[in-house]
């Protein structure tokens, strides 16, 4: 998980999934799991990544997570990927593998490739795909933009159900 913030409110097993508050009452981030080997240390997901989930059950009482089927890293990671690795980019997420039979799987996407941008919304982080990922249903087409080589090219895809 990645992105999260860490918070030094006390979760235990049953009471995840609460609110972390600023003072004022707003809601920072929902708070998920903590590290059972240090005391005091505890995560929250970013409200912003939870609001099209919020917005989706508070208009249709349901929320259907969609999914290309990749797992992708940012160019921060690659370096402890594979440190022998030589692997560069400015912008975008690196794709590291495709599940099989995916709708990744049924594309011209490929491992290896970068997607910069997904229906001409930038993306810099997994947290950007995942945020805009969170406001499609599955059976939606989107556009990604991807950089293969030397090679920029856009692919089209319809969204799976994860």
């Amino acid at each position: 998980m990645t992105n999260l913030i860490q918070t030094d409110a006390t979760i235990n097993p049953g009471n995840s999934g609460g609110p972390l508050i600023y003072p004022n009452g707003d809601v920072l981030g929902i708070n998920t799991v903590k590290i059972s080997s240090a005391e005091g240390i505890g995560f929250a997901i970013p409200i912003n990544i939870i609001k099209p989930i919020i917005e989706s059950f508070k208009n249709t009482d349901s929320f259907e997570e969609a999914s290309l089927g990749i797992y992708a890293y940012d160019k921060e990671v690659i370096p402890y990927l594979n440190s022998n690795a030589n692997i560069h980019f400015e912008k975008g997420i690196y794709v590291a593998q495709i599940t099989k039979n995916s709708p990744a799987d049924h594309t011209d996407l490929k491992e290896g490739d970068i997607i910069t941008s997904v229906d001409h919304t930038s993306l810099n982080t997994m947290n950007d795909l995942r945020q805009y990922i969170y406001t499609k249903k599955p059976n939606d087409e989107i556009i990604l933009t991807i950089t293969r080589g030397k090679i920029n090219k856009e692919i089209k895809m319809i969204l799976g159900k994860k």
